[in-house]
């Protein structure tokens, strides 16, 4: 029998609530274009709930693999200490779970190019 599968929307978190919006709207997309992915948001202060919560339920509903991408501009303090200590205290808690990490959707190429597309079209003098 096949494990299900989950991605995990990973972001900093902030104490204005408002400031997740554009993360849920991200997860709703996402699980409007891959219905059988289990979409989850988790955050790293400020916001509720957290990765290793997030973390802990999905391998409590037997998800097999989980994706945690990092909801962030670059790899940052954050990225390349703490998150990375997350998941392997993750994997530890949870051995039968695969978790992967990948780098920030900042660093996305395809992501790049819509930030720059948004910016000059802000500036656009035809």
């Amino acid at each position: 029998m096949e494990q299900g599968k989950a991605v995990v929307l990973f972001g900093h978190g902030a104490r204005d609530p408002e400031w997740a919006g554009p993360m849920r709207r991200t997860a709703g997309s996402l699980q409007q274009q891959a219905p059988q992915l289990k979409v989850r948001l988790a955050f790293m202060e400020f916001m509720q709930p957290t990765l290793e919560e997030v973390l802990d339920t999905l391998a409590g509903e037997g998800i097999g693999e989980v994706v945690v991408v990092p909801m962030f501009l670059a790899q940052g303090g954050h990225l390349k200490r703490d998150v990375p200590m997350l998941v392997e205290a993750a994997r530890a808690r949870h051995p039968t779970l695969r978790i992967t990490l990948t780098t920030a959707v900042g660093e996305d190429s395809g992501v790049i190019e819509a930030m720059a597309a948004c910016a000059l079209g802000a500036v656009r003098t035809d």
